[in-house]
């Protein structure tokens, strides 16, 4: 299993990056109803901040980002999925005690580094990119024009073979 694979299972619910059980059980090879199963025996080990129930507004709104849905009678998991933060995926390796367990909960554990970091890294040009346009008057804004003007779809593209020529012809 890649990182990249893992962090495409990172989505991002109630402002906390979390995993879904189904994505979790998946990794781990085992069912998501004994995944839950395990859980539901260990409860005391998953308080709010670990792990919650997703709400069936919030399943409707995630289960949009998914490209493929499947129609039809049994394609859709009957209780709603269980949302796990990192802290979740940590405890759930302990539950889940397996040689597979542990080693794609270091991968998850480092994916969940990298997303931090990346976000940090980001946060970062943010503020920096504020504090000069804060130092330059506001003369971002027509960089930001042409940017977005550069950046549209929708821009006349020249079809340099049909123009009109100029200049010398023979």
């Amino acid at each position: 299993m890649q990182l990249q694979t893992i962090q495409t299972k990172i989505h991002e619910i109630r402002g906390q990056k979390i995993i879904l059980d189904f994505d979790l059980a998946e990794m781990y090879g085992v069912e998501t109803k004994y995944l839950k199963r395990a859980v539901r025996i260990n409860l005391k080990r998953f308080p709010p901040d670990f792990m919650f129930e997703l709400t069936k507004t919030e399943w409707e709104s995630l289960r949009c980002n998914f490209s493929t849905l499947e129609t039809g009678r049994g394609k859709h998991p009957k209780y709603l999925p269980f949302a796990f933060t990192e802290q979740g995926v940590a405890m759930l390796s302990s539950v889940l005690n397996s040689d597979k367990a542990i080693e794609v909960n270091i991968l998850i554990m480092r994916a969940f580094v990298f997303i931090r970091q990346y976000a940090l890294s980001h946060q970062d040009l943010t503020e920096k990119l504020k504090k000069l346009e804060q130092k330059y008057n506001k003369q971002f804004k027509d960089i930001y024009e042409v940017l977005n003007f550069l950046t549209q779809e929708k821009q006349k593209q020249i079809d340099f073979d049909n123009r009109k020529r100029i200049g010398f012809n023979k």
